[in-house]
């Protein structure tokens, strides 16, 4: 499959024909596991019932709790969530936030330049990753390239250089936060790209050790889908925490020839497809 050439315009996965809308999380705790995300992650409360806690920015829902009591908490080498990506938008954003994470001593798994984002990532209390993250303030066009497609890379983040973009002290995250991507646990990357290539239509952005990244519209990735540690898992067992769901945004004629019937990719993952408003 080859790789896209990338026309310049202004940088925003919104301006894709397909983003991501929201990621359903199935739960055993679901008040502990939503209170990460309130009070951690800074997500707004968006609507429960007892049974589903909704989350997210200005109104609209960026994570779904479904609670699961009998559910088991996923193996590390079942398929499914690597993590969840919360896009800010801008690197002030990540500071003002990542400032607020530090002064409340908040562990946090990493945090990383990846060239085209910098990012900072976080487990919550059942185990799904999170990233929070800042796309690089430059056009598309500018992304570092190479032969494997649009150069992405894992340095140390310049936690100092965010930290002082971010003065002016933590409001909330912004109404503009979306969730960037999602970032998959697969099986077999060859697999990967009949369902994300030819199925679901996304461009293969880049080839990364044990990775591939995709994205609609030119956006560095929407979807990411690795093997690092799940090479040859099979279908997603029942009854697991983890990812339920995915909820796509699509423009017309991409939800028109996606269908209305949810696609499901080979190891058990679901994605559904919603109007873009």
């Amino acid at each position: 499959m080859s790789l896209p050439t990338l026309e310049k315009h202004p940088l925003n996965t919104a301006t894709a024909p397909i983003e991501i809308g929201h990621v359903v999380l199935t739960v055993r705790d679901l008040a502990g596991v939503g209170d990460y995300y309130r009070d951690v992650v800074g997500l707004e409360p968006i609507a429960e019932d007892g049974e589903t806690r909704r989350f997210g920015a200005a109104g609209r829902t960026l994570v779904e709790l479904r609670r699961d009591g009998a559910a088991r908490i996923a193996p590390r080498g079942e398929a499914g969530l690597f993590h969840t990506a919360f896009l800010l938008p801008s690197r002030a954003d990540l500071g003002r936030w990542l400032s607020r994470i530090a002064d409340r001593q908040i562990p946090v798994q990493g945090a990383s330049d990846h060239l085209v984002s910098e990012a900072v990532y976080l487990t919550d209390p059942e185990g799904n990753g999170i990233e929070v993250y800042a796309d690089r303030d430059r056009d598309r066009a500018d992304w570092p390239r190479g032969p494997q497609g649009i150069a992405m890379a894992t340095e140390p983040m310049d936690v100092q250089g965010v930290l002082a973009a971010g003065r002016g002290g933590w409001k909330g995250l912004p109404a503009a936060t979306v969730v960037g991507h999602v970032h998959l646990k697969v099986g077999d990357l060859g697999q990967t790209e009949e369902f994300f290539g030819t199925t679901m239509g996304l461009e293969l952005t880049t080839r990364y050790p044990g990775a591939n990244f995709w994205g609609w519209g030119g956006y560095h990735h929407h979807l990411a889908t690795n093997i690092w540690q799940t090479r040859g898992a099979g279908t997603r067992q029942h009854g697991l925490t983890g990812l339920a769901e995915v909820v796509l945004l699509a423009e017309a004629p991409e939800a028109a020839r996606l269908g209305a019937r949810p696609l499901v990719d080979p190891w058990g993952t679901v994605f559904s497809v919603a109007p873009k408003a």
